[in-house]
């Protein structure tokens, strides 16, 4: 891949109030799409609250694609039921990524997103240079849906030889 930025590696922290799609609960999993890239998370039985702590990694080519995340429930003997969607730019993050920051104390938030009509934030986000790496925490509040937010955390990874930065 002669056009490889970078990995973007999405660390599927949990989900939060998420839609009852089953009888009591639900058994939800994420779908993380960038470009023909797909990867989901592990499914956790009868919780509208799940913890995942699952990391998918994305190979960046084009920084200008949204990535978009999708919540799933999981049956057995249907299709799996749609459980909302939200997505997000990455655009600024490579932004900060690119930038040199080797120099800064570990902590400082390099740049504030607020959420908008633009984007599916819940709350504000921060990329920030922590312990030699950029990082983003964010709450995305899923779309076409009744009630949900999924808690990502984002981190960039150079590859030595790759067209980079």
């Amino acid at each position: 891949m002669e056009n490889l930025l970078g990995l973007l590696r999405i660390h599927v922290t949990r989900g939060i109030d998420l839609a009852i799609r089953d009888i009591r609960s639900s058994d939800p999993y994420v779908v993380v799409r960038m470009g023909k890239q797909k990867l989901k998370t592990r499914v956790i039985k009868q919780n509208i609250n799940p913890v995942w702590n699952d990391d998918l990694t994305l190979s960046v080519v084009d920084p200008n694609l949204p990535v978009l995340i999708k919540v799933y429930d999981k049956d057995t003997f249907s299709l799996d039921d749609k459980m909302g969607d939200a997505e997000f730019d990455i655009r600024q993050f490579i932004e900060v990524a690119r930038m040199q920051l080797d120099n800064l104390p570990s902590g400082t938030i390099i740049r504030k997103i607020q959420p908008s009509r633009e984007n599916c934030l819940a709350e504000e986000s921060c990329i920030v240079w922590a312990n030699g790496k950029v990082i983003q925490n964010m709450f995305l509040r899923l779309r076409h849906v009744e009630s949900g937010e999924v808690e990502l955390q984002l981190e960039w990874i150079d590859i030595p030889g790759s067209r980079g930065m």
